[in-house]
């Protein structure tokens, strides 16, 4: 996801009562000015110029406090949803560390758009970026120097562990520290009912439905691989094994539409979509990968003691469905 670049006015004091800068704005609703123009942009909060200046009247903010008071299961959904559908907006952007003051952290899910916009409030002499990349291609992006912080969730059927291994192959020599985000629930996405009765991983190759896949390099993607591999199914017995998707949101909304019988994802998006069943499979461990060599410059320490506040874990915790019981700590070292 690229962040949105906009130069901020100057001054922080109030025009009149009722014409608020930016910045007034941001300290009224505790959120960054970047925050308050996208904001604007989106039309969420009406705004207007004067000269070149930003204003945003005392009742738009007031109308827009209000329209915000909705409870908090649909205050969740709406963040998960947005951050879904910037996914899709955003799925074939490249981005690459050309700037020595870019930071990108690469992933699809949305802890690391909360983990982002906390390092982008305390930092100003940097750009703090995202990259919508599964976890298979974000380790070759690290292990190739394009980006700078990785998310991962692999599993390896042959240790039935989540991220070490594929790690310690895809970063050769490289040392990292692998860092608990959170732990999360994966499993079918089928219609509502199950009139199929998918429960198990051979149920994918009964030959009344069709599946909705995953693209490469995901790590959900990864996980069926494995699956089927250790169950003796080839993909050629699997209808709908080509048929692509390129996030979690993406799949559970074509289940719901009967696009197809099956899908695989998180717990959490199967909450946010409407004529689905959850089928829970497995728990999931969702890391971030940082190279060792790089928790000696600031802005990495930053991230890593990001990720360790109460803040952070507070706000995660407003989102439901992660166990946040490692949250922080150091798992394994390659």
């Amino acid at each position: 996801m690229l962040e949105l670049y906009i130069i901020e006015e100057g001054g922080n004091s109030m025009d009149s009562e009722k014409s608020l800068t930016a910045v007034d704005v941001a300290e009224l609703l505790k959120i960054t000015k970047n925050t308050v123009y996208e904001l604007v942009k989106r039309g969420e909060l009406p705004g207007y110029k004067v000269g070149k200046k930003l204003r945003i009247d005392r009742d738009d903010v007031e109308n827009y406090i209000n329209n915000q008071k909705i409870s908090k299961s649909n205050r969740n959904k709406n963040i998960i949803l947005n951050s879904e559908l910037t996914k899709q907006t955003y799925t074939n952007n490249v981005l690459n560390l050309e700037n020595p003051n870019d930071i990108i952290i690469s992933g699809q899910d949305v802890i690391l758009d909360v983990l982002a916009e906390h390092i982008r409030e305390k930092v100003n002499d940097m750009r703090v970026l995202r990259s919508n990349t599964g976890s298979y291609a974000s380790l070759y992006d690290l292990y190739n120097d394009k980006i700078s912080v990785s998310s991962v969730h692999l599993w390896d059927g042959d240790t039935d562990e989540y991220n070490t291994a594929f790690v310690r192959k895809m970063l050769p020599g490289v040392s990292c520290f692998i860092i608990n985000l959170a732990y999360r629930n994966v499993g079918f996405y089928v219609t509502k009912g199950n009139p199929y009765k998918i429960n198990k991983w051979k149920d994918l190759t009964k030959s009344n439905i069709s599946m909705i896949n995953r693209e490469k390099g995901s790590g959900i993607r990864i996980l069926l691989d494995e699956k089927l591999r250790l169950n003796n199914i080839s993909k050629e017995q699997v209808n709908g094994y080509d048929i692509e998707k390129q996030s979690h949101f993406a799949v559970a909304r074509s289940i719901a539409r009967g696009e197809g019988n099956v899908g695989i994802g998180n717990e959490n998006i199967a909450n946010t979509v409407d004529g689905i069943d959850f089928i829970p499979l497995q728990e999931e461990r969702y890391d971030l990968v940082i190279r060792e060599s790089d928790l000696k410059y600031p802005i990495y320490k930053l991230i890593l003691s990001t990720v360790r506040s109460e803040e952070f874990k507070k706000e995660v915790e407003s989102l439901g469905g992660y166990d946040l019981k490692d949250i922080g700590k150091i798992l394994a070292k390659t």
